[in-house]
């Protein structure tokens, strides 16, 4: 298998397609089986003139119908139609494990999504095989017209199939023009600058809310930030509203934006898991920062921009502390290497506590952002409310969040969202300035992430040094790897 990073651009070429209108099928969706076949090899139906077998166990949702329907990404389905409002997604963020998913909708309207790689394709012919950061790929079908966004646990062969086994019920006409789409390279458009200064509320929900919601929750709500979640292996919810617009929109309106990527979790799971070995758990870290900083750039995100580590919590810290460190300290010196800040999302009774206990052994690689989850209420920053040492020194400074109530329905301006809620006190990251070369001849050391010790023990409390960056490079260009 090469590896999961290659320049989408040359991989591809003019295969990458712009999701932009080429033309949809005639009719309306068929949105169960046709003649209601279910057989031992799947359930075959029909929709805007393709005929498909999916696996018996898989739920059908249409979304024409139901466009409250939330795109789960940890249950087996096939969705059928444009994704509405998602008014049903609910409080999970991780999905442990992911599931295979299929999403169909017509080519026309189908929104200009920048996380996940579009690749062109035609239904019944061998498709590109390629792989996603989030484990997530559009293909854009040009002769039925139809978008088929595949989700997938660890591979997306069964997925991938179900199209490739797809068969038109008329002769197929002929594809329209393929364009390329800048916004698949990495730097091809304008950053948006994303992140001010911010003290005050935020929240953050499954999927990215509509524009209405935006609008209504701008005018009506407390709050002035808002988490979105851009991409990873384990993230919960698919994110139709997700582009480059959107993000350019909410910036311009005022909102501090939270960009949260959900790489491996703390648990065993063969497609979301995070490995137990600290040395594997480094290079993740490094791998996540790269697909992280990639689905940022593409969606327009200036340099500079922090980004947020969705680690779950864990109870077990005698096995998961020293690769929880390995992994949030490689995160954050590979993103500094590409100019990006790194933040991570923890609990605080254990990520906060496994970096803090290890802060002041490797304070350069350490995230530059804290935000700890810990559901007691207190709307602050306080070192108690995030679970930290009393009196200590460690992220202030405008370097904190704390996520202090979880999985609630909030109503603001008539619009309801299931949320969680979060008080910032955060700055504008910039790069430390580079320390003096070493001696010619010796190459600078990236940090290494320290030993967990035996037993947990209290840090301390010296004066955290910045951290230590490179100047900002550019992040390489959108990119997927071969399956």
């Amino acid at each position: 298998m090469l590896p999961s990073h290659m320049m989408l651009s040359c991989l591809l070429g003019a295969a990458l397609l712009a999701p932009v209108p080429l033309g949809a099928a005639e009719g309306p969706a068929s949105a169960g089986p046709a003649t209601g076949d279910r057989g031992a090899d799947g359930r075959t139906l029909d929709y805007r003139g393709l005929r498909l077998t999916v696996p018996a166990d898989w739920r059908i949702v249409d979304l024409d119908r139901n466009p409250d329907a939330c795109l789960r990404l940890d249950l087996p389905t096939l969705y059928l139609g444009h994704a509405g409002a998602q008014g049903e997604c609910g409080a999970a963020r991780a999905a442990a494990p992911r599931s295979d998913t299929l999403h169909l909708e017509p080519l026309e309207g189908a929104p200009a999504r920048a996380d996940i790689p579009t690749v062109g394709g035609d239904e019944g012919d061998p498709l590109p095989k390629v792989r996603g950061d989030s484990n997530e790929i559009r293909y854009a079908l040009r002769r039925a017209g139809v978008m088929a966004t595949v989700s997938y646990a660890s591979t997306p062969e069964a997925v991938r199939g179900v199209l490739t086994r797809a068969r038109a019920l008329a002769p197929p006409a002929a594809p329209g023009p393929v364009a390329v789409d800048p916004v698949g390279v990495v730097g091809g458009g304008p950053r948006t600058t994303v992140q001010s200064p911010f003290t005050g509320e935020g929240f953050d929900a499954c999927t990215a809310p509509t524009q209405r919601t935006m609008n209504a929750w701008r005018a009506d709500s407390p709050f002035g930030a808002v988490g979105v979640y851009i991409g990873g292996r384990a993230r919960a919810c698919a994110q139709p509203q997700l582009t480059t617009g959107w993000v350019r929109r909410q910036a311009e309106a005022g909102w501090h934006l939270m960009p949260i990527w959900v790489g491996p979790q703390p648990w065993k799971s063969s497609s979301t898991g995070l490995s137990t070995d600290p040395s594997e758990a480094n290079e993740q870290g490094r791998a996540e920062a790269e697909g992280a900083a990639q689905a940022a750039a593409a969606l327009g995100m200036a340099e500079g921009t922090v980004l947020y580590n969705d680690l779950e919590n864990y109870t077990d810290r005698a096995t998961w502390d020293a690769p929880v460190v390995a992994y949030l300290t490689a995160w954050t010196v590979r993103l500094h290497e590409l100019g990006y800040g790194a933040a991570a999302y923890v609990a605080a009774s254990s990520g906060a506590k496994a970096l803090s206990t290890h802060h002041d052994q490797a304070p350069e690689a350490m995230p530059d952002v804290l935000w700890v989850a810990r559901w007691n209420g207190a709307a602050s920053v306080a070192d108690a409310d995030l679970g930290l040492p009393a009196g200590t020194s460690q992220w202030t400074g405008g370097r904190r969040a704390h996520q202090f109530r979880g999985d609630h329905d909030a109503t603001y301006g008539d619009v309801t969202l299931n949320i969680d809620r979060s008080w910032l006190d955060v700055g504008a990251w910039a790069p430390a300035p580079a320390r003096p070369p070493k001696a010619p001849g010796k190459a600078p050391k990236t940090p290494k992430a320290p030993k967990a010790p035996k037993s947990p023990g209290k840090p301390q409390a010296k004066s955290p040094a910045k951290p230590q960056a490179k100047s900002p490079a550019k992040p390489p260009a959108k990119t997927v790897g071969l399956a």
